[in-house]
């Protein structure tokens, strides 16, 4: 076994980890700021998150095992898949098993766990939110695996870690289809992740809710985890998005030198991103759940776009 890869794979998990909530944090700073509020402090999330662990976990009398099971299911399937995804360096572990298909499994899994924990109880919003969101994957995951596929055929391989690999350390030349490509994924990880214009993470009208309505019965270590694994998949998306459209400063090798100057690159890539993401929140209202379609099409079909500008236009490059 490769040390240094077993020392990068470890260091891309804790990365992910700690830095998660620290993301969260300073997204909710950065919107603070721009609408003119007072910003909650940076090490908000970890002192909600401390103040969770320590209280005690509320259960419904009809909640089944699947309801105590669904949090740490949710919880380390984000964790898995934020150590998958080459953030700090290409050479991992996890490399051979790092398949573009097989994130959007766990992903998957995490969604299909968490609705049917939001529906095990039989509350009225708990069973909103699971059907709202459940139609949400169903319009991102099929765009999601478009995306994939246009920077599969550029590498030619599934494998996270070789697309990386093929888009940042190979000899540069400008693909028209990740224009397309990366505005499909900003769209598509909006969605996912709950954030405006598709679902508003603070928000409480329960009748707007998608995300927060599923996890109203939780409470304690169990909404610590949930809402740590929402840090984790913010996190993920965000490295993942950096990792295709903004490779730069990933390393190739494990060595701690390079995992240095790499985890420099990402803090300041997650610093822009996060006020970026801060901004689109702030510009943008919260859309009608009806429209929700409508924007994940477009995202679709700016996917297929992509591929088809690929195949069209890139082949042979």
């Amino acid at each position: 076994m490769n040390f240094y890869a077993l020392f990068a794979q470890l260091l891309a998990l804790a990365t992910a980890l700690i830095l998660a909530p620290l993301l969260t944090g300073w997204i909710n700073q950065c919107r603070a700021w721009m609408q003119n509020r007072s910003a909650p402090p940076l090490l908000q999330t970890y002192y909600t998150l401390n103040k969770l662990f320590h209280k005690d976990a509320m259960l419904a009398h009809n909640a089944s095992s699947l309801f105590r099971a669904a949090p740490y299911v949710n919880f380390s399937c984000m964790a898995l898949a934020s150590a998958i995804v080459p953030t700090l360096s290409t050479e991992l572990i996890f490399s051979p098993a790092a398949d573009a298909i097989a994130l959007v499994g766990l992903f998957a899994l995490a969604r299909v766990f968490i609705a049917l924990a939001g529906m095990d109880v039989g509350t009225a919003f708990g069973s909103l939110g699971s059907r709202r969101e459940m139609l949400i994957g169903f319009l991102a995951e099929p765009a999601l695996l478009l995306i994939f596929f246009t920077t599969s055929l550029i590498s030619q391989s599934t494998s996270l870690s070789t697309i990386v690999a093929a888009l940042a350390h190979r000899d540069f030349v400008i693909y028209p289809s990740l224009a397309f490509a990366g505005v499909a994924f900003t769209m598509v990880s909006l969605a996912e992740n709950a954030r405006i214009p598709i679902d508003n993470p603070t928000t409480h009208l329960e009748l707007t809710m998608v995300h927060e309505a599923m996890i109203l019965e939780y409470s304690g270590r169990h909404l610590a985890l949930i809402e740590w694994a929402a840090s984790l998949k913010m996190f993920a998306y965000s490295c993942l998005g950096l990792a295709l459209f903004f490779p730069f400063g990933i390393s190739e090798a494990a060595d701690p030198a390079s995992l240095a100057a790499a985890g420099a690159f990402l803090i300041v890539k997650l610093l822009i991103g996060g006020f970026l993401l801060a901004l689109i929140e702030t510009v943008n209202a919260k859309m009608r759940v009806f429209r929700a379609p409508e924007f994940l099409g477009t995202a679709f079909l700016l996917a297929v776009l992509a591929m088809l500008v690929h195949l069209l236009l890139e082949t042979g490059k």
